[in-house]
C-alpha cells in the first residue's frame, strides 16, 4: 500500500510518500521556513529532485504546493494513495495512539488549539487538506504526546489544586513523542541494551527532551502546552511565572496577548531578532553577542535538564542528540557537553566535526557515557504506525 505522510511543524512541511510495508520512499520533500524569508521546498524523487526558493508565507500555499509536486510522482509510480498519516502534535487525554480520522477527532483536535497553537492549527490543515486532495484514502493521526502517557504521576502532575487537574485535565502531555520513540529505540538496537537509561534531545525550531528508560518515556521538558523546558525558536521555555503576571499587569495584556508573547515573540527570537538557529550561530560566529549570549543560555537549559534526568533515571547509558539542530550543528552540540565530564560526558572534537551517514558516535575514548547523533525519522515512524493501523482494521 501507498501512504503519504504529512509532518506539518511551526515553521515546515515535511512530506513523505512511502510503499508499505516495504518501508520503499518513492519521494520526499520538505517545506521550509514558513513565514520566514526565503522560504523554500526541497524534494528528491527517482523522477525529479527540486530545490529553490518558493513564494509559501503560510502552511495552506505550502500544502497547495506539495500536492502539485506528488501528482507526477503518483503518475510516475502508477499508484494511489491508501492512506494520509498525519503528525498532530496535542492529543490531550483523548488520544494515547494512532486513530483514524472522523468528525469527532478532528474536533477535538481543533479544541486543543489554544494548548498548541503553532502546531494543531496547521497539523489540521493538513488532514482537511489531504482529505480534499486525496478523498479515496484513509486519513490517521498520530499523536506527538501517545509516547508519554508513561510518564509516571509524580512526574506529569501539577502542584495545583487536584479538583482543577481533574476537572481540566490538567497534566504533562509531552511532545516530539514520534522523534523520541524513533531515535530512542534505534539507539537501543545500536548499543544492543533493551535494559538502557537514555536522554534524547530533539532539537529544532522547536525544542525538548525526554527521560527514556527501557525504551519508555518517564519524565519529559514540554508540558501542558509546547511551551515549556528548553529554550525555542520563539518560545519561551521555562520561566518565572511572577514575570508573565508581572508584565500582564504591566502592559495590560489579556491572556490572548501574552500567549502570543510567550509563544511567538520570546525565546531566541526574542533574544536575538533571529528565530532561526542557522542564522543565530551564523551571527555569534561574527561576534554577535546577542546571539552568543543566547545559544551559551540555551546549552546551559538543557545541561540542567540533563543533570535532574540523570537523577530521574539513576544513571544513564546515552545522550542522544536528534532534529535539525541536534543532527547538524556540532557547535551546539560542544556547547551543550562542556563542563559535564562528572556525569562521564566527554565529547571527541574531531568526530563532533565529521558528518557521517546513519548513527554516529562522537564521545571520546575515555567517556563512560555515549553521545550518538541519530538522524531522526518521524515519517517513517508515523508510516509504521500508519500501516500497523490500517491492516489491523481489514
Amino acid at each position: 500500500m501507498t501512504i503519504l505522510i504529512i509532518n506539518s511543524g511551526s515553521s515546515s512541511v515535511k512530506y513523505q510518500l512511502m510503499q508499505m510495508p516495504e518501508k520503499k520512499v518513492l519521494c520526499k520533500g520538505m517545506v521550509d521556513r514558513i513565514g520566514l524569508d526565503h522560504p523554500k521546498i526541497t524534494h528528491r524523487s527517482d523522477l525529479q529532485s527540486i530545490r529553490k526558493e518558493i513564494g509559501i508565507h503560510n502552511h495552506r500555499t505550502a500544502l497547495e504546493h506539495i500536492e502539485q509536486v506528488l501528482e507526477p510522482e503518483l503518475q510516475y509510480h502508477q499508484c494511489n494513495i491508501d492512506a494520509v498519516g498525519h503528525r498532530v502534535v496535542h492529543g490531550g487525554k483523548h488520544f494515547s495512539k494512532t486513530i483514524a480520522i472522523d468528525k469527532t477527532v478532528k474536533e477535538h483536535i481543533r479544541e486543543l488549539a489554544s494548548l498548541a497553537p503553532l502546531h494543531n492549527p496547521p497539523n489540521l490543515l493538513g488532514v482537511e487538506l489531504a482529505e480534499e486532495f486525496y478523498p479515496n484514502a484513509k486519513q490517521f493521526a498520530v499523536f506527538d504526546t501517545a509516547f508519554h502517557h508513561s510518564i509516571p504521576p509524580k512526574a506529569h502532575t501539577y502542584a495545583i489544586p487536584k479538583k482543577l487537574s481533574e476537572t481540566y485535565h490538567i497534566r504533562l502531555y509531552g511532545f516530539h513523542g514520534s522523534s523520541h520513540k524513533y531515535v530512542s529505540q534505534k539507539a537501543i538496537d545500536y548499543l544492543q541494551k533493551k535494559q538502557s537509561k537514555i536522554i534524547s534531545l530533539h532539537l529544532g525550531n522547536g525544542c525538548s527532551i525526554s527521560a527514556i528508560k527501557n525504551g519508555k518515556s518517564i519524565d519529559h521538558s514540554l508540558g501542558f502546552g509546547p511551551m515549556n523546558g528548553l529554550i525555542m525558536g520563539t518560545r519561551s521555555g521555562d520561566i518565572d511565572q511572577s514575570v508573565l503576571l508581572y508584565l500582564m499587569e504591566k502592559l495590560q495584556l489579556s491572556t490572548k496577548q501574552a500567549n502570543e508573547l510567550l509563544q511567538k515573540q520570546s525565546g531566541m527570537l526574542g533574544l536575538t531578532g533571529y528565530s532561526d538557529f542557522r542564522d543565530i550561530e551564523k551571527e555569534a560566529k561574527n561576534g554577535n553577542l546577542d546571539c552568543l549570549l543566547a545559544l551559551e543560555m540555551n546549552a546551559y537549559r538543557i545541561q540542567k535538564y540533563i543533570g535532574s534526568y540523570i537523577a530521574a533515571l539513576q544513571g544513564i547509558d546515552a545522550i542522544v542528540f536528534t532534529a535539525g539542530i541536534g543532527e547538524n550543528s556540532a557547535y551546539m552540540r560542544e556547547l551543550i557537553c562542556q563542563n559535564l565530564d562528572c556525569f562521564g560526558i566527554h565529547l571527541d572534537p574531531l568526530r563532533n566535526e565529521t558528518k557521517a551517514a546513519g548513527i554516529q558516535e562522537i564521545q571520546s575514548a575515555e567517556a563512560k557515557t555515549n553521545i550518538l547523533v541519530v538522524p531522526t525519522n518521524e515519517e517513517l515512524e508515523i508510516a509504521m504506525q500508519v500501516y500497523a493501523e490500517f491492516t489491523a482494521g481489514c
